[in-house]
């Protein structure tokens, strides 16, 4: 299906939407194609689709419930990287 899946959090609908607007923008820019964008009007989930890479970006509590990073568990993680703005 895609050579990379990235899944990120956002702390609010906003900031989800916020995110996915600006990959798109980014990617965009950058000449990547994007195949599908899905989830912008709740932007409790966000699904963004560009190919070789797919990117997930969830509510915190969206991406709790769903635990799609379970579906790796078993070791197709090659890396996780935590990145927090703690104040």
């Amino acid at each position: 299906m895609a050579d990379f899946m990235v899944v990120a959090s956002g702390s609010s609908s906003r900031q989800v939407a916020a995110m996915a607007e600006h990959l798109q923008f980014k990617l965009k820019q950058n000449y990547v194609d994007i195949i599908g964008l899905e989830g912008m009007r709740q932007a409790d989930w966000v699904l963004l689709d560009a190919n070789d890479v797919i990117v997930h970006l969830f509510r915190p509590e969206v991406r709790e419930f769903y635990g799609i990073e379970r579906m790796w568990a078993d070791g197709g993680v090659e890396e996780i990287v935590r990145i927090t703005a703690d104040a």
